[in-house]
């Protein structure tokens, strides 16, 4: 049996929804699109077992889109590990989530495996 926390050495864009309302109940009004992105980026570590993660600026800009207290209850979020550039980089994989559209709402959505160009 492999090890579940080995780091995975292939590239992949997967897409998944991410329910923030759930875990932002109870967090400061002014903590919130900061927690928000946090757990975001825990979320997309844990998925594809990276500890470099990259959030896009359009995310980013979703996530405050509605001010910092009033975050999206879900966000529909696109991860792609992707190979490091860098040399000198401690990870030789990093993730990069952008937000992906829902334009029919979150129902019965699930995960998908996008297929890379």
């Amino acid at each position: 049996p492999t090890n579940k926390m080995a780091p995975r050495k292939e590239v992949m864009t997967r897409e998944y929804t991410v329910n923030l309302g759930k875990q932002l109940k109870s967090v400061t009004f002014k903590k919130r699109a900061p927690r928000a992105v946090k757990i975001i980026k825990q979320f997309a570590a844990k998925m594809m077992k990276t500890s470099d993660v990259r959030v896009d600026v359009k995310l980013n800009k979703h996530v405050w889109s509605r001010g910092v207290r009033n975050v999206p209850n879900r966000v529909r979020i696109q991860v792609a590990r992707k190979r490091n550039d860098d040399e000198d980089a401690k990870e030789e994989l990093y993730s990069y989530v952008t937000v992906a559209d829902t334009p029919e709402g979150f129902q019965g959505l699930g995960t998908n495996v996008v297929d890379e160009e």
